[in-house]
């Protein structure tokens, strides 16, 4: 562990240049230099100074050049071992720090350096606040992502059980033990303290990449309400109740949208709660032009929504997974494709993932590396900018736009499903108040909802035991704050759903006919839409409408969490109706790690069973992890997931395949 009070005392000092040297340097004139203070509005109106200055040289910076970040770039690395607060690879390769510093609440758990694993809590908060003072003691913008451990079943944040996301909202199980997570990282935050006592800018980036499947936070494990709901929920308890003044927030999906904002958007907590629109992509095509252009596609969609809304835009988080190296140009391929295009090359800054050594994965090339010489062509490029190229970054003289207020249903969130007649309905309103808050179900009668302690706008909700019956209703809350009318509403299921045999994975019959309810209950990769369809299924009401879009990107995918022993099945069966087209679907099993694939064509226009036996099921072509293994009855005692992929066959780049009841038989 880092002697701390030494690397404080290594900081530099800021170095503040004057007007006519930051306009020769091309970097954005802070707004201090010409003598006047800019309004800024962001999410906490009550920021630091040098926190408003951070968001507004960021924004000034767009068009100008994107920040390099690198994720624990003092912690870890291939060329040293010991923290100094100074070493760095990106520092052994290119003689400078990356602008932009990347750090994990793992720091907290002890599980990431500089924190200690068995330490106690209070030295692993010092150790975050250490990894921030370090950063900016290089001159460098601190970034902090969050893979937060499972709150329900104590395993990682590759742990997808329990419904997690449902338990850490108010009223649930383990709402307290998130709470006290918080507590931690707010402590972390507040500890990043200059010498002079001035609190460093920080930019939280919580529940990254959501619309993927393969963390706890992420689709097919909780929904879309309750994403929006535990973000929030998060920036107000930070901000509000343990009133952090030194953080920016952003929101971080994950590749691909094909640019559709609609998309994108889906699970957005609202301008009110962010900062900084992101957009993770990783790549493991070797820079193809697909790649690359699907990319830059999708960040000039961030970027006009970025413009739209007043937000920073950024390329959050980005790496080339592939076979390492295989591609020597891959940094300046990606720079190159950026800032060619006009929407693109106004993201911020684009991080990556941290150098672990060992036999980890070298995100940043290390001397001798084969990706060395591009690395140092990328750094050497002046659209690329490191911390030699920053200056002035929190000098910008600002003022805070005051926050309007607003409200919120926090519980019971859209499409959530009620099972029991007691529940409680909590509304948040921030930046005003109200004489008189109330709900009403399905427009009746209203009824009137009191402060708690917690600060929500609460009452109880007794069900009436006969609707629980799989009805819907809606619960609309309702405030009038200076005199104009704050509402919400969310849609709620009612009852149980039969539980589906064992084995199977859907019928397509329990989400009331409702095509979002649908969306929720599946991840999504690349662009697609699922619908319930009455026409085209197998047996029953429903069936699934899965429409497909190659434009973006030659595959697209959805995927359920099973976590279940399937050595009582031989087999995996489903039924289809293809479109006609040269398309594939793959069927994908995920099971101790590894992922097994069967394949089979959509030229078919009549529905069919199709029977997929588990013994014809071969690893995935690019998991050469597991390369030699079979979904033997080891692999299926636990299985994890199934997906279902559809791949372009180079003739059909849209349409709809019809599916319905899937099953292990």
């Amino acid at each position: 562990m880092p002697s701390f009070p030494s690397a404080r005392a290594k900081r530099r000092a800021v170095i503040v240049m004057g007007a006519a040297a930051v306009a020769a340097s091309g970097l954005p004139l802070p707004a201090a230099a010409a003598g006047r203070a800019t309004p800024v509005r962001i999410v906490d109106d009550k920021a630091t100074r040098e926190t408003r200055a951070l968001f507004q040289y960021m924004l000034d910076l767009r068009g100008q050049g994107v920040m390099f970040g690198h994720e624990h770039s003092l912690s870890d690395g291939f060329t040293f071992e010991g923290m100094d607060g100074e070493s760095s690879d990106v520092e052994a390769v290119t003689g400078d720090y990356p602008a932009v510093f990347g750090w994990d609440t793992l720091i907290l758990n002890g599980f990431q350096k500089p924190g200690v694993y068995g330490g106690t809590e209070e030295e692993n908060i010092e150790a975050l606040s250490w990894a921030f003072e370090a950063s900016d003691a290089q001159g460098g913008i601190n970034v902090l992502s969050a893979h937060l451990y499972n709150f329900v079943t104590g395993g990682d944040f590759w742990d997808t059980a329990g419904r997690v996301v449902s338990q850490i909202l108010p009223g649930g199980a383990k709402h307290a033990d998130f709470n006290a997570f918080l507590d931690r990282i707010a402590a972390g935050v507040k500890g990043a303290k200059r010498p002079d006592g001035t609190l460093i800018p920080i930019v939280f980036r919580p529940f990254h990449e959501n619309n993927g499947g393969w963390f706890w936070w992420g689709a097919g494990h909780t929904t879309s309400a309750e994403f929006i709901e535990i973000f929030r929920y998060t920036v107000e308890y930070l901000r509000d109740t343990k009133k952090v003044r030194n953080l920016l927030y952003a929101y971080s999906p994950n590749s691909s949208f094909g640019g559709d904002p609609t998309t994108y958007l889906k699970t957005y907590p609202g301008d009110e709660f962010v900062d900084i629109l992101g957009y993770d992509a990783y790549d493991n095509s070797a820079g193809s032009a697909e790649w690359l252009s699907g990319t830059v596609k999708d960040l000039a969609m961030v970027v006009d929504l970025a413009a739209e809304r007043g937000k920073v835009p950024a390329f959050t988080e980005f790496g080339e997974s592939g076979e390492e190296g295989r591609n020597p140009q891959w940094f300046t391929d990606l720079l190159g494709a950026i800032k060619g295009d006009p929407g693109a090359n106004q993201v911020t800054h684009m991080l990556t993932w941290a150098n672990f050594g060992g036999n980890n994965r070298a995100y940043v090339p290390f001397p001798g590396h084969v990706m060395e010489a591009d690395f140092v062509a990328y750094h050497d490029d002046p659209y690329s900018l490191f911390t030699s190229d920053l200056e002035g970054v929190f000098d910008a003289r600002t003022r805070a736009v005051k926050n309007d207020p607003f409200l919120h249903l926090v519980t019971p969130t859209d499409r959530q499903r009620l099972t029991t007649s007691e529940n409680t309905i909590r509304l948040r309103l921030t930046g005003g108040h109200a004489a008189r808050a109330t709900y009403s179900v399905d427009g009746g009668r209203p009824v009137r909802l009191c402060l708690d302690e917690d600060g929500f706008h609460s009452a109880p909700w007794m069900v009436d035991p006969s609707w629980l019956d799989n009805r819907s209703v809606t619960i609309t809350v309702n405030a009038k704050v200076n005199g104009r009318e704050h509402t919400d509403s969310a849609l709620v299921l009612l009852g149980e759903v039969a539980p589906l045999p064992a084995g199977w994975i859907d019928d397509f019959e329990g989400y009331a006919g409702d095509d979002l309810t649908l969306s929720e209950a599946y991840s999504h990769v690349n662009a697609n839409t699922t619908t319930l369809s009455s026409d085209h299924k197998g047996s029953g009401s429903f069936g699934l409408a899965y429409s497909y879009d190659f434009t973006s990107a030659g595959y697209t995918g959805i995927g359920k969490s099973v976590g279940a022993d399937w050595n009582d099945f031989s087999a995996l069966k489903l039924w289809v109706q293809g479109d006609g087209s040269t398309n594939g679907a793959t069927l994908q099993v995920v099971a101790l790690g590894a992922y097994f694939e069967y394949n089979f064509g959509l030229s078919g226009t009549e529905g069919q069973e199709i029977t997929a036996p588990f013994s014809e099921f071969r690893p995935a072509p690019w998991d050469t992890g597991h390369a030699d293994e079979l979904l033997d009855a080891a692999h299926l005692a636990e299985v994890a997931t199934f997906n279902l992929y559809l791949g372009y066959g180079g003739t059909t780049a849209t349409g709809t395949v019809y599916v319905d009841d899937i099953r292990a038989e």
